[in-house]
């Protein structure tokens, strides 16, 4: 598995966003004070946390094509869990003018980069170093990618894991590695599709069912269509425990 090129995690960036925008703009007030699908979090809170990333990523692209690199979020994760807070009670035209203006930074900044073979070779572009888990510009498309996508679902407007295409749900796999427990290897099968093989433990665990509902587990949240069956050496077993998400480094919070 391979993370997708720029040139493919473009357009998918600019899809995110603007299937987010459409599903955000049908939200009322009191839409937006409802449960969202993470516990103890409104909508208004995934809200206010989707455009505190989407200008977050924007500014570490500004910082790096200056050749610089800043703190993921002003003040850390106190400063973004503040944020969240003060935000989340706005009402529904607030939540979509200031995630629309977020939104337009982050893809200006991303639509800005010189062509990959301009970027590769000298470290600029897509390429170029940033602070978000010390990684490059690349590393914080995927992870803006994610976050549009993940949480529109995190929404509970329609657009849940079922919509994930294939590419993201592969992506998923690949960055979510991590979270499978050291003694397990876990071997994903999506129906009609190859196997995919991830961890390096002893136990061998196999899991069946639909791609979008592997993605959905491995990521949290809670599968849509109800297709998972896991098997522990031949023997019958529940889906194995995960680890957290991959964690940040420090510099990159």
């Amino acid at each position: 598995m391979t993370a997708p090129a720029p040139d493919i995690l473009l357009p998918a960036l600019h899809k995110a966003a603007g299937d987010l925008t459409t599903d955000v703009g049908k939200l009322t007030d009191g839409d937006v004070k409802a449960p969202s699908a993470l516990p103890g979090w409104t909508r208004g809170h995934v809200l206010a946390h989707l455009t505190g990333i989407s200008n977050a990523m924007a500014r570490q692209l500004e910082y790096a094509a200056r050749g610089e690199t800043v703190e993921l979020y002003d003040g850390g994760m106190d400063g973004r869990n503040r944020a969240i807070d003060m935000a989340a009670g706005h009402d529904a035209a607030t939540h979509q003018a200031d995630l629309s203006a977020a939104l337009d930074r982050a893809l200006r900044a991303f639509d800005a980069l010189p062509g990959v073979k301009d970027s590769s070779a000298n470290r600029t572009g897509w390429w170029a170093p940033i602070a978000y888990r010390r990684g490059v510009v690349l590393d914080g498309g995927l992870a803006l990618w994610r976050e549009l996508t993940i949480h529109n679902a995190d929404l509970l407007t329609g657009r849940g894991p079922e919509t994930w295409g294939r590419d993201f749900c592969s992506h998923l796999f690949e960055f979510l590695e991590p979270r499978v427990q050291p003694g397990d290897r876990l071997l994903l099968q999506p129906l009609g599709l190859p196997p995919v093989s991830l961890g390096s433990g002893n136990r061998s665990i196999v899991v069946n069912g639909m791609l979008t509902d592997l993605a959905a587990w491995l990521a949290g949240r809670e599968p849509t269509l109800g297709s998972l069956r896991a098997s522990a050496n031949a023997d019958g077993t529940d889906l194995p425990e995960l680890l957290p998400w991959p964690a940040a480094t420090p510099a990159a919070k």
